[in-house]
Formats: structure tokens, sequence, C-alpha cells
């Protein structure tokens, strides 16, 4: 174990990115050692405006128009994270979960099949140091050097968020946490759905607006009203709470964007089915599924740990990455499904 959690430690040491002190390392959670590959219209979406008669809906997902859009920015937060370059990639219609999915949706799925996850099954999680109890931070030892509040929880999972001090009865319509891309996999293939590209997320993240930094626009909090769950105050230190959470918040919370999804940024990152890649082409692409290949798997949205002055990546084009077998408690999913 002791060996297996150094390991762990290094990994997240060697994500730091040299352009921002604990960009990846903060809310970018941590990742595990290992991971092996798995066996012209113009653009109508300003226009669409989610309702019940305009979208198709099925088992929580709402069916999301084709459409061209520019995916990526010129203009990006974070060099390193290959924000770029802004390029026009068209979408074919596809299904979207309207939510993340929740403590209680996997409950569902651990008790059909008895799925254990990759947390439980290693026995330790990464965990947000101020959310953890004393009793817990009493007894651990270890830390990342250049993330010190990332403390590996023994104990923690999804039933026990901050560790076995915790629990999720009061939480159950919050998103899932400390699952892994390897468990978001199986959950998707269970429930018949499976996990967008990252094209996919981000034009679903858009909401049928172009050139925007936040799937409501270009101004974080409009007219004073908070729209996402992500940090307020000093990070690390102190989280005021203004938008009403220090963790997580329910998956119906803030309101929904163009295509009535909710919280596509802030909150907990989601997984994404595609290989992690800074280099990406400028010409126009038809559904790309990134990389055929890769070590980490992409992950977008950023979290309730996310402020500007060192994690700006709650805006659409923003991304990081994690093994397959990463976990923390600020990350979760939600899953797509091919329009038939």
């Amino acid at each position: 174990m002791a060996a297996r959690t150094a390991a762990l430690l290094a990994a997240v040491v060697l994500l730091v990115s040299p352009w921002s002190v604990g960009a990846d390392c903060g809310c970018g959670s941590t990742s595990r050692e290992g991971g092996t590959p798995e066996d012209h219209i113009p653009h109508q979406n300003t226009a669409f405006k989610y309702s019940r008669e305009a979208n198709e809906q099925r088992d929580g997902m709402v069916l999301l128009p084709s459409g061209v859009f520019t995916m990526g920015t010129d203009n990006p937060g974070i060099p390193p994270d290959g924000e770029g370059p802004a390029r026009q990639v068209h979408i074919a219609s596809f299904y979207m979960d309207v939510y993340e999915v929740s403590n209680a949706e996997f409950e569902k799925f651990v008790e059909a099949i008895h799925y254990t996850t990759e947390a439980e099954n290693y026995g330790d999680s990464f965990v947000f140091e101020g959310l953890l109890s004393e009793e817990i931070k009493s007894k651990i030892h270890q830390a990342v050097a250049a993330a010190p509040w990332w403390l590996p929880v023994k104990r923690a999972n999804w039933r026990h968020p901050e560790g076995p001090d915790s629990d999720i009865s009061d939480r159950m319509d919050h998103p899932v946490v400390h699952v892994s891309w390897n468990d978001a996999f199986a959950y998707c293939t269970w429930a018949g759905k499976r996990l967008p590209t990252e094209a996919e997320w981000e034009y679903a993240c858009r909401g049928g607006l172009e050139n925007r930094l936040f799937p409501w626009g270009n101004v974080l909090e409009p007219k004073g009203q908070h729209y996402a769950n992500v940090w307020q105050g000093n990070f690390p230190n102190t989280n005021t709470g203004e938008d009403g959470y220090v963790k997580t918040s329910p998956v119906k919370a803030f309101p929904a964007n163009g295509y009535g999804l909710y919280n596509m940024v802030g909150n907990v990152w989601e997984w994404t089915a595609d290989w992690w890649t800074t280099q990406h082409s400028p010409d126009q692409a038809h559904n790309p599924k990134g990389p055929s290949f890769g070590k980490d798997k992409v992950k977008k949205g950023g979290s309730y740990m996310c402020h500007k002055s060192y994690c700006y990546r709650y805006r659409c084009a923003a991304r990081s990455q994690n093994t397959l077998e990463s976990s923390a408690s600020n990350l979760g999913f939600r899953c797509a499904a091919d329009a038939k």
C-alpha cells in the first residue's frame, strides 16, 4: 500500500504545470499510474432554446441537434492544456444526460451488478484537505509537495466522499465522485449509453452559443447571479461558499444552458471518451474522436475547487486529464448516446 501511494503522489507532482503552479494538481485532481487502451449547414443552434416540445427526451437525456461549432479557442486561459487552436467541428445529433450521474443513480448500478469501484479496490482515493475532519487528517502523514491540499485518504470512495466518517445519505441527488474512467465506462455500458467524446461534450457545454467562455455567456455571474458551483474566496485557504456550496451541489442546481443541460461547468469534472493530446489540427473535422491510443483520458468542465487565480478551467474550452484508474473527490461524469 505504501509503495502504491508513493507512486500516486509522484504522479501528482508530475502533473504540476510550470505555467501555473497548482494548475493541474488542484482543481484538476490527481492521477494514478497505469492505463491501457480500450479494445455544410450554418450553425443553427444560437436560436435553439430548450423546451419539452423542442427536444426529444429519453431516460433523463436530451437529443441535441446536429450542427457546426467552434471548438477550442485562440485565447487560451491555460496555454499548456492545448485549448487551441479554434477550429470548426461538425457534430451529428446525439443524446446527452441532462444531469451528472448522481449518487442515487450510481447506487442502482452498483446494486444491480454488485460493482466495486477502483477506489474501493485500491483502498484509498484523494480528497481535498479542506473537506476532511481533524480525526481523518491526524492519521495522514503523506501529502503532495506541489499540492498539499490533496491527501490520500484510506477508505475514501463514492459512498464515503471525505473518508470513512462521511457518507452520502443527504447527498443522493449530488453527483457521484471518486469514480475512475473505468468506473464511468462500466456504468455507461450498463446503462446502454457511452461516454461523450470531447467534441460532443464541448458542443453540449456551449448550449448553442458561439465563442463564449461559459455555457451562458462571457460573464461569470450575470447580474450577480451564480450559474455554477466554483470556488469563491482565496484558494486553497478560504471558500466563502457564496454560490451556496463549498463542495458538490445537487445535479439540478443552477440554471440550465440553452440545451437544457445542468452543471456543464463547475461542480465536478466530467470524464470524456477521448485520449489526451495537446496537438489539434486547425482543419474542419466531422465528429472527431481524438487519438486512437494514449495514457490519459480527457476530462472537462472544472469543479467546485476551480478558481480563476490558479485553475481557470470552468470554461467550455478548458480541459485537463487523468489516467484511467484515477479518482478524487471532485471527479464524476455524465453519459451520452447515439441518436437512433
